[in-house]
């Protein structure tokens, strides 16, 4: 009898641990559908409902509320609040890079080729703003000044991309390369919310 209710158990923890994997399986497989399905939604959407100029101006909305919590708050809570901006930041700027600007490189006039231009020497200069923030110890005397210029800059830029840029793109490029930049940035963001969460 003691055997048997031993090799119950055995069988039990195996039976346990077997649907534990299936579980995981199960997990990544809907992930991956997820996925699959928020692509076929985002291909298929009507034009001029959520174009790559929209996209980006939710992510410009995103930071400044996040700088407007850093304007009414305590110095104490920054540190936190700086760590939201960077990530937003990050990824504003990598889809930016790799999608958005390379396309009005490539097919924009000179007009808008030069304030590509500017705004990829802004984003430099923003990167470097943000390591050095992160590098520094939250109660670091150059923390809040740092954190102040870093917003004055982005604000500046937000600035010339929603007043000068954006209209330019308007008026070079049509609905459906807006609303076709716009599924290739909404997968590369998720791709890249993926590499940052595997490297962590």
């Amino acid at each position: 009898m003691a055997t048997l209710t031993k090799t119950a158990k055995r069988s039990s923890g195996t039976s346990t641990a077997k649907k534990s994997a299936s579980s995981e399986r199960e997990k990544g497989a809907l992930a991956t559908l997820v996925d699959k399905a928020a692509d076929v939604v985002t291909s298929i959407m009507p034009s001029g409902r959520r174009n790559a100029i929209d996209l980006l101006k939710d992510d410009h909305e995103r930071v400044q509320s996040l700088f407007d919590q850093v304007k009414s708050s305590d110095d104490k809570r920054h540190p936190a609040l700086f760590e939201k901006i960077k990530k937003e930041l990050d990824l504003h700027a990598h889809i930016e890079e790799t999608i958005f600007y390379p396309k009005l490189k490539a097919d924009g006039d000179k007009d808008l080729v030069d304030i590509v231009l500017e705004g990829i020497e802004e984003h430099r200069q923003a990167k470097m703003f943000l390591r050095e923030i992160d590098a520094l110890n939250a109660d670091s005397s150059k923390f809040e000044p740092k954190l102040k210029v870093l917003m004055e800059d982005i604000e500046h830029h937000v600035k010339e991309e929603e007043g000068e840029m954006f209209p330019l793109v308007e008026d070079q490029f049509n609905a459906a390369v807006l609303d076709d930049l716009a599924v290739e940035m909404e997968k590369e963001k998720r791709n890249f919310k993926k590499s940052l969460s595997a490297a962590a």
